[in-house]
């Protein structure tokens, strides 16, 4: 699946559009974009927990879509997020990476970071069930 049909395909989606989740500029990457519907806490601003892992856990659903040949959406089995730093109100990016691709499971890792992708916000993992 190339970044035209993810992008199509993020459109499909009501709450993506809501996050504002776009394809980011790299492979596997995403991004989400400063939105003010996304803060959570608007005396620092930081970013809502729930905005975050809801970015991750689609992050994660379309790279699947992209690596995997199902043409449905996978079902989510298990999303775990660990938060290490409060998230800013700017530009956040996830770069999701394969940890096992079985015939009917995948498991992936999310990190998301800000400034520098060195220093992550989040770091998650999700389990998918995908049906051929």
């Amino acid at each position: 699946m190339n970044d035209l049909e993810l992008h199509q395909l993020i459109n499909r989606v009501p709450y993506a559009q809501t996050l504002g989740i776009q394809v980011g500029g790299e492979n596997d990457c995403f991004l989400l974009p400063t939105k003010k519907s996304n803060i959570g806490n608007p005396t620092l601003p930081a970013l809502h927990g729930g905005a975050i892992a809801g970015f991750m856990e689609l992050s994660a659903m379309m790279y699947v879509l992209r690596h995997s040949n199902s043409e449905k959406f996978p079902k989510v089995v298990d999303f775990a997020v660990d938060y290490v730093r409060a998230g800013k109100y700017v530009a956040t990016h996830s770069r999701c990476k394969l940890i096992y691709l079985g015939r009917r499971m995948i498991n992936v890792s999310i990190s998301a970071w800000q400034e520098d992708e060195a220093a992550p916000i989040a770091m998650a993992r999700a389990q998918f069930l995908v049906k051929e």
